[in-house]
């Protein structure tokens, strides 16, 4: 967890719009396209890993006592200390923003970052984990339709056929198929599918914003004010005060670290890279390596029809690799079209 570039640039970049995930050939006008660098895969990849521990972790607390508002106020509020003081040492210079982009901050550390925390874990609380995972995972369903109906943008048939596959995929691969969803506790099949609306408007909004900031401080910002709004929805660290055994204490540490922290800055290192569509349906591998976890560390079965569908979702994810294509909107990209003419 190492950020180098810079943090802040001069004012939002004229010439872009704000897609999610649309990829422009090199003939188009405008900006010169650069080919997607795979090491974003690569970035979301390691999250999801990091993920697939998170969902069972978190299921194991509720069933030991905490609750998902308690465990949400203390997992941001930790994550964004232990940012804090990362910068502090390492890079200070990540820290500041403009003034004028306060609101957004806010804006996105509640309504994203915030909602995405909670619905999910609250969603885990309430219905089996194979089902909120999938239901959180119809965020690049959302992201693609968001880009075609709001933005007026076109998908690459590549780009369609990843996340009809990645949705499909997920179904087999957390064993849906075995469920009757019908008859599961409403409040957290709706608390499932609003994880998956917030998880899509993070990816969005939050790839907005590293078009003038690095990904890290765009993820310290969101961790920030997710914090602030969760210690004044319920009293200041309020989670922080009841007791905890030291395995309780184990499995938070690593949900507010290397569940959180780790894996968001490295989803939007992704995004930074790939934009929104493509991370979003790489993320998709969480539940595939869940699988794996549970199959190789904690001997259960995978079905041949949970096979198939990790098997799905691994090609999904190598078709968005399988040519060569390009876009001149990543906001790294970006960032370094804005450094250019500020230096010029």
């Amino acid at each position: 967890m190492s950020p180098e570039s810079s943090n802040q640039h001069p004012g939002p970049d004229p010439e872009t719009s704000s897609g999610s995930g649309i990829l422009r050939g090199p003939g188009d006008p405008g900006s010169s396209p650069a080919a997607i660098p795979r090491k974003g895969y690569l970035y979301v990849g390691a999250a999801a890993t990091l993920w697939a521990v998170s969902g069972s972790s978190g299921k194991f607390l509720f069933q030991s006592g905490v609750t998902p508002y308690e465990l949400v106020q203390i997992r941001v509020t930790l994550a964004s200390l232990c940012l804090l003081a990362w910068f502090l040492l390492r890079n200070p210079r990540l820290i500041p923003v403009a003034r004028q982009d306060i609101l957004y901050f806010m804006v996105l550390g509640i309504c994203g970052m915030a909602m995405v925390q909670f619905t999910y874990f609250y969603a885990i609380s309430k219905i089996h984990v194979a089902v909120a995972i999938l239901l959180e995972y119809l965020a690049p369903t959302f992201i693609a339709l968001y880009s075609v109906v709001v933005l007026r943008e076109r998908l690459t048939r590549l780009t369609v056929i990843a996340v009809a596959g990645s949705t499909v995929g997920c179904y087999l691969a957390v064993g849906a198929y075995n469920l009757n969803l019908l008859s599961m506790n409403l409040e957290g099949i709706l608390a499932g599918i609003a994880s998956a609306i917030a998880f899509a408007w993070y990816a969005i909004h939050g790839e907005r914003g590293m078009r003038r900031y690095d990904p890290w401080t765009v993820l310290f910002h969101a961790l920030l004010y997710a914090a602030i709004f969760w210690n004044i929805a319920l009293s200041p660290f309020h989670a922080f005060m009841r007791s905890y055994s030291p395995v309780q204490w184990g499995w938070i540490l690593y949900i507010s670290i290397l569940g959180t922290a780790v894996p968001f800055g490295l989803y939007l290192e992704g995004i930074n890279l790939i934009r929104s569509t493509r991370a979003s349906v790489t993320a998709t591998l969480e539940p595939i390596m869940a699988g794996f976890i549970s199959y190789f560390f904690l001997g259960e079965n995978l079905q041949p029809l949970q096979l198939l569908g990790g098997g799905i979702v691994m090609a999904s994810v190598i078709t968005l690799q399988s040519r060569k294509e390009f876009d001149a909107n990543t906001p790294a990209l970006i960032r370094e079209r804005q450094k250019s003419r500020f230096r010029g």
